[in-house]
């Protein structure tokens, strides 16, 4: 499925870059050409006005009149040989306090750009002439701008086509990951339930047997787990829950069944820090943590637990002295199937994420990690 979305998103990509390419090809030919028909109008529009300037009466005036009257598009500024503008044409001025002013600038930044036409004077002095600077047309402005438009209007489509298909496949993830938690929670209750009855058949039998209240706490412990997995997928129940008693809960139960090698190290405040948040699933997010510190210092050294607050937000940080995560590995840990175990699922900090942002709206990232050394895995919750 990932190399399928990869394969789409490269190919969503490549069609947009040649439709690009194409439009601004298209248009840029669009554009050379209309701005040389637009010239070879001004230099009739020019021809015209020299014609109107020196009449001859073989000339036929009425054609001639008629050419300048049909220009309703090309702006043209008239200016004789000392720059002062003679008269305009197709040039917005209404509203304009300086509309002489502003012509005027106009037809100097026409002249620099070289977008003017010479009408040399009968006089036959050659300092007597006039200039017929023009600008581009409304449309011209208008298809020079057009594949700008496009090419935004491109990239919206291959973002939103793109953020569609990650929505899908995340969809998809979620579906399957919900699906394997109720089935697990669906199967583990069957047997769950036939140990209980057998736990109570050997408390009748056996009423003094030490081992039977051990045997009790991971029954329990069972019953825990069907439980967490059962609410993945459902919102859960919050309440307002004291942070260090639940982590507490969490290392009691983890020094019990780890191996004496590892030390776990607590750092606590001296007051309650109350957050509201399911005991339970919390439990299971710092659980996950603790038992991917137990594998990464393979059985042996420490796990260290602190607690920080400030005035909107409480902090939990879990530290190991482990053999850290490759940099490559960083954005991936989070990953739903992603695990560097040999025979791991790639679930529980998947889940860890999905239970802290998703279902208490706070955060949770790699803080720190160093190969050799250990990471840092921080939480944060809103007061």
């Amino acid at each position: 499925w990932t190399d399928r979305i990869r394969q789409v998103k490269i190919l969503i990509v490549f069609s947009a870059v040649i439709i690009a390419v194409v439009s601004l090809l298209v248009s840029h030919h669009l554009t050379v050409d209309l701005e040389a028909e637009e010239r070879s109008k001004m230099e009739i529009w020019a021809e015209a006005m020299r014609t109107l300037n020196n009449p001859d009466e073989n000339n036929n005036l009425n054609l001639v009149l008629k050419v300048i009257k049909e220009n309703h598009s090309i702006p043209v500024i008239i200016t004789d040989a000392q720059g002062t503008v003679q008269t305009f044409r197709n040039i917005q001025v209404k509203g304009r306090k300086d509309s002489l002013s502003y012509v005027s600038s106009l037809s100097q930044r026409l002249i620099r750009q070289g977008r003017y036409i010479k009408i040399a004077a009968d006089t036959g002095t050659k300092s007597d002439y006039m200039l017929v600077c023009y600008d581009e047309s409304l449309i011209l402005k208008r298809l020079e701008i057009y594949p700008i438009v496009e090419l935004g209007i491109v990239l919206i489509f291959v973002a939103v086509a793109i953020f569609a298909l990650l929505t899908s496949k995340q969809a998809e993830q979620d579906r399957v990951w919900v699906g394997l938690s109720k089935e697990t929670a669906h199967q583990l209750g069957t047997p769950i339930s036939s140990l209980m009855a057998w736990e109570e058949i050997l408390k009748v039998t056996y009423p003094q047997d030490e081992l039977i209240p051990e045997m009790d706490k991971d029954i329990r412990r069972l019953q825990l787990i069907a439980d967490r997995f059962s609410k993945i997928g459902s919102i859960p129940e919050t309440v307002p829950c004291c942070v260090n008693a639940a982590i507490e809960h969490v290392v009691d139960y983890m020094e019990h069944r780890t191996s004496r090698k590892v030390i776990f190290k607590k750092d606590f405040p001296s007051h309650e820090l109350i957050v509201k948040m399911n005991a339970s699933l919390f439990e299971w997010v710092i659980e996950n943590l603790c038992k991917n510190a137990v594998d990464a210092m393979s059985g042996e050294g420490m796990i260290s637990i602190r607690l920080d607050e400030t005035d909107t937000k409480v902090g939990i940080e879990v530290a190991d002295n482990g053999k850290g995560i490759r940099g490559k590995d960083l954005g991936n840990v989070f990953r739903p199937g992603f695990t560097t175990k040999k025979r791991g699922w790639g679930l529980g900090l998947s889940l860890a994420k999905r239970i802290v942002e998703e279902y208490h709206h706070g955060k949770i990232w790699v803080k720190s990690s160093e190969l050799g050394k250990g990471t840092t895995f921080r939480i944060e919750f809103k007061k």
